[in-house]
C-alpha cells in the first residue's frame, strides 16, 4: 500500500515529527485515515514511534523518506515520470485546438480559391474557345481572386513555444501600445483553448481548503469549539430547526474524532482530544473569517485574444458555409477530384468544428453566469455566519467560554518519552532494567530507614 501524498506533504511541513492530530489538522484529513496513513508511511520508510508517559504517540520520520520511497516503489517512479509526460501532452492538446482553427481556415480558403478558379477557367474556355479574347486579363486566365488576408505578424513562432510566458512577452514588446497589462499569461493558441473550454475549476481544492481551515480553527481554539465557530466554513447548514440541533457538525465530529459536551445550561460544545496532542508547540495559525470560494471566470485570456478567437471562429464558420454551398451535390468534387475530393470527405468535420467553436463558448458563458451567482450566494451565507459570530450575543459568548474549559495542548516532549522505536531494543531493555533496579534500590533504602525508625 503506497503512502498518501497529502500525509507525506504534511510530514515535511511539520518538520518530520508529528502526531495524528498534527496531520489531521494540517491537511483536514479524517483522524482514522491520518492514523492509518502515518502507520503505512512509518513502516515503509523506517519511521519511529515515540510513546509518552501519557500513552500518546508521536511519529518520527527520516528527512529523506521521499528518496527511500522512490527507490522502493516503482509506482511512485512511474507516477513522477507520467506527470512530466502528461504536462507535455496536455500542452499539446491545448494548443491543438488553435492550430486546427488556423489550419481549417487556411484549408478552406485554398479549397474555395481552387474551386472558384477552376470554375472560372472552365467558363472562360467555354465562352472564349481558347483564343486571345479581349476580356481575358494578363496572367493566363481566370481573373483576379481577392482573398481575405489575416495578419499573423512576427509573433507566429512564439505561438508554438511552450515556454512562452508573460515575462518574455513583455520583454519583447515592452514598447508596444498593445502591452498595457502586465498580467499576460498565455499565448494565442492557449487562449483558444481557454476560450473554448475555460481554465478549469478554480475551486477544485475547495474541500481541501475547507477541512484544513476547520482543523486550524479547532487547533487555535485549543481543541474545543462551539458550532457557531465552524459554521462560516460549511455549506448547506439546513433549515432553522436543523441549525438549532447543529446537525451540520456531524461530519466534523466524524472526520476529527470529536465528541459533544453538554454544559449545565444545556448548550452543546465539541471536544476534539486527538487534535490537542502535538509533537511540537503549535502557535496560532492565521485563518480567514469565512471560507470564500473563488468566482468562476469565462476565460483568463486577455480581451484582445478572446476577440481575435471570436473573429477567427466567425470567419471559419462563414468559410464553412461558403465551402458547403460550392460542394453541394458533389459534382464539383467528382469533377476536380484530388484535393477538392479530400476536402469534401472531411467537410463534415470542418463544419462541426466551425459550429462547435462558437456554440460551446456561448453555452459555457450562460453556465458560468449561473455558477457565479451560485458561488456568490454561498459566499454570502458563510459571510453572514462569520458576522453573526463576530457579533456574538451573551448566550453565544457563554457557550464559547464553556468550550474553553476543554481547551488544552498536549505537547509530546523528548523527555516525556518512555519508549521509542528509534533506539535499539537491547538498549531500551538495559535502560528499563536500570530504571527498575533504581526503583528497587529506592524502596530498599526507604524500608531500611523505616525499620531503623521502628527500632529506635
Amino acid at each position: 500500500m503506497a503512502p498518501l501524498p497529502t500525509i507525506m506533504k504534511a510530514v515535511e511541513q511539520l518538520d518530520y515529527r508529528v502526531t495524528v492530530g498534527d496531520v489531521a489538522a494540517q491537511v483536514g484529513l479524517n483522524i482514522h485515515q491520518a492514523e492509518q496513513g502515518l502507520l503505512v508511511l512509518a513502516s515503509e520508510v523506517g519511521g519511529h514511534l515515540q510513546v509518552a508517559e501519557s500513552g500518546d504517540i508521536a511519529y518520527l520520520f527520516p528527512k529523506n523518506f521521499r528518496a527511500i520511497l522512490r527507490n522502493k516503489f516503482l509506482k511512485l517512479r512511474l507516477q513522477a515520470w507520467w506527470e512530466k509526460v502528461w504536462g507535455v501532452l496536455f500542452y499539446l492538446i491545448r494548443i491543438s485546438f488553435g492550430i486546427f482553427l488556423v489550419l481549417s481556415i487556411v484549408l478552406m480558403i485554398v479549397a474555395i480559391a481552387f474551386i472558384v478558379l477552376s470554375l472560372k477557367a472552365g467558363s472562360d474556355n467555354d465562352s472564349g474557345g481558347g483564343g486571345g479574347g479581349g476580356n481575358r486579363r494578363s496572367g493566363g486566365g481566370g481573373g483576379i481572386l481577392f482573398l481575405p488576408r489575416f495578419w499573423i505578424g512576427p509573433d507566429l513562432f512564439w505561438w508554438f513555444n511552450p515556454s512562452y510566458s508573460h515575462n518574455n512577452y513583455r520583454s519583447r514588446r515592452r514598447n508596444s501600445r498593445y502591452n498595457q497589462d502586465d498580467d499576460y499569461e498565455m499565448n494565442f493558441l492557449e487562449a483558444v483553448f481557454s476560450f473554448l473550454f475555460g481554465d478549469g475549476n478554480p475551486n477544485s481544492d475547495l474541500e481541501e481548503r475547507r477541512w484544513q481551515t476547520i482543523g486550524a480553527v479547532i487547533r487555535n481554539s485549543g481543541g474545543a469549539v462551539a458550532a457557531e465557530q465552524i459554521a462560516p466554513y460549511l455549506d448547506d447548514l439546513g433549515e432553522s430547526y436543523q441549525r438549532e440541533s447543529e446537525d451540520y457538525m456531524l461530519p466534523v465530529l466524524i472526520r476529527f474524532d470529536g465528541r459533544p459536551e453538554v454544559s449545565p445550561s444545556g448548550d452543546i460544545v465539541y471536544h476534539f482530544p486527538k487534535l490537542q496532542t502535538t509533537a511540537a508547540k503549535q502557535n496560532q495559525q492565521p485563518v480567514p473569517a469565512y471560507l470564500r470560494a473563488k468566482i468562476w471566470e469565462f476565460s483568463q485570456a486577455r480581451s484582445e485574444q478572446i476577440m481575435l478567437a471570436i473573429g477567427l471562429g466567425s470567419v471559419n464558420f462563414v468559410l464553412a458555409l461558403v465551402l458547403g454551398s460550392l460542394l453541394q451535390g458533389g459534382e464539383i468534387a467528382a469533377q476536380l477530384g484530388g484535393f477538392v475530393l479530400f476536402v469534401e470527405l472531411i467537410y463534415p468535420l470542418l463544419l462541426a468544428y466551425g459550429v462547435g467553436f462558437l456554440a460551446i463558448p456561448l453555452l459555457r458563458y450562460f453556465w458560468v453566469q449561473w455558477k457565479k451567482e451560485q458561488i456568490r450566494t454561498q459566499n454570502r451565507e458563510r459571510q453572514e455566519n462569520a458576522i453573526a459570530l463576530n457579533n456574538a450575543d451573551q448566550a453565544l459568548q457563554n457557550k464559547i467560554a464553556y468550550a474553553e474549559q476543554f481547551a488544552a495542548q498536549n505537547v509530546i516532549r523528548e523527555e516525556d518519552l518512555v519508549y521509542s522505536s528509534e533506539k535499539d531494543l537491547l538498549d531500551q531493555d538495559i535502560e528499563r532494567k536500570d530504571q527498575i533496579d533504581g526503583e528497587w534500590e529506592q524502596r530498599l533504602e526507604l524500608g531500611a530507614t523505616q525499620n531503623l525508625d521502628i527500632n529506635h
